[in-house]
């Protein structure tokens, strides 16, 4: 079974962000509203920005041994949790395709950040202890990305 490394969290996480940055470019290229495109491209940034601390903390994570039931526990368990969330390449031209416009942007976004908040939320006790404040802090702005893309969803409708 393979081992796990606390590593592998911020790895995922470097994947699932990837993810966000290219939904919400596309998203950004489909729309011609200009506050649409402006929010999109903000939040595309925002997922580079996450992408370059995970792979800081990715860095740093050396010999983090995770208490584990039995042998490779939280392996098979981020392993399963997180293949939902990382899109292959072929996967990724699939979901993109199915983003036709602003509105399709928003609700897929919406989805992607609310299992974003719910991997990190159930992954932050599997880093070192002094790297979770940071795992806390994407939390809150996964939390003000899924706010916004709220709002922005009311105005459209």
């Amino acid at each position: 079974m393979d081992t796990f490394k606390a590593s592998d969290v911020y790895e995922i996480a470097m994947q699932i962000e990837a993810n966000g940055e290219k939904l919400y470019r596309h998203a950004a290229n489909v729309t011609d509203d200009s506050k649409m495109k402006e929010l999109f491209t903000y939040l595309a940034d925002e997922e580079v920005e996450h992408q370059k601390l995970f792979e800081s903390l990715a860095k740093k994570v050396e010999h983090y041994q995770l208490p584990e039931t039995y042998d490779g526990e939280y392996c098979a368990y981020v392993r399963s949790y997180s293949e939902g969330l990382v899109f292959t390449p072929d996967r990724m031209e699939r979901e993109l395709a199915r983003v036709k416009g602003a509105e399709d942007a928003i609700e897929f976004g919406i989805q992607r950040e609310i299992e974003s908040i719910l991997y990190y939320l159930e992954t932050r006790n599997l880093v070192p202890e002094n790297q979770r404040a940071d795992i806390d802090r994407i939390i809150d702005e996964e939390r003000r990305h899924y706010l916004k893309l709220i709002d922005l969803r009311r105005e459209v409708a």
